[in-house]
């Protein structure tokens, strides 16, 4: 028996070998973090506003902070304050009941203000967007600077939609 134990202790456990990068989410994410300390200086901070979504594209959004992903190291954080948010991403159909609500999450956002619009619902061509209680998508009450289709988008294309934002971000700085 404490042979047993022994050998458990000391041996090459079957999870050492297993290998968890993505390269090019990782390579991808080093050259957005470049590109957002250039334009920006410091940090990227998004609030995220489900206005009316059915939690896939969520989903998605948190698996960013797991620590397969871990997208703070490449400079992007979430914020649970709109007052403290550069992009504000918008996550599902706008629904009636959300209008008002979401126009004071934008309103509190400090300039300048970048809206992404994440997930097919929240771009006006999901499935959701003829219903009688939603408004439609995100650029019915916001200048919507960036669509990321998918229904849910995978954080991959998450990361590449950021990237194409900040990349445009710095030429309308230049």
């Amino acid at each position: 028996m404490a042979a047993k134990v022994l050998r458990n202790i000391v041996h090459k456990k079957v999870t050492e070998d297993l290998e968890f990068k993505d390269v090019e989410f990782e390579a991808l994410g080093f050259q957005l973090k470049e590109k957002i300390d250039k334009v920006f200086g410091r940090s990227l901070a998004i609030r995220e506003l489900d206005a009316g979504s059915d939690n896939a594209t969520e989903i998605e959004l948190n698996n960013l902070s797991t620590p397969y992903y871990d997208v703070e190291r490449f400079g992007i954080g979430f914020v649970a304050s709109p007052r403290h948010a550069d992009v504000l991403i918008v996550c599902g159909a706008v629904t009636l009941n959300m209008e008002i609500a979401a126009k004071k999450t934008y309103d509190a956002m400090p300039s300048p203000k970048f809206v992404v619009a994440v997930g097919d619902d929240a771009c006006g061509c999901g499935i959701l967007n003829e219903s009688y209680a939603v408004l439609g998508g995100a650029d019915k009450i916001f200048n919507v600077d960036l669509k990321i289709p998918g229904n849910p988008p995978s954080p991959k294309d998450v990361i590449r939609g950021l990237f194409a934002l900040v990349c445009e971000i710095k030429k309308q700085k230049a």
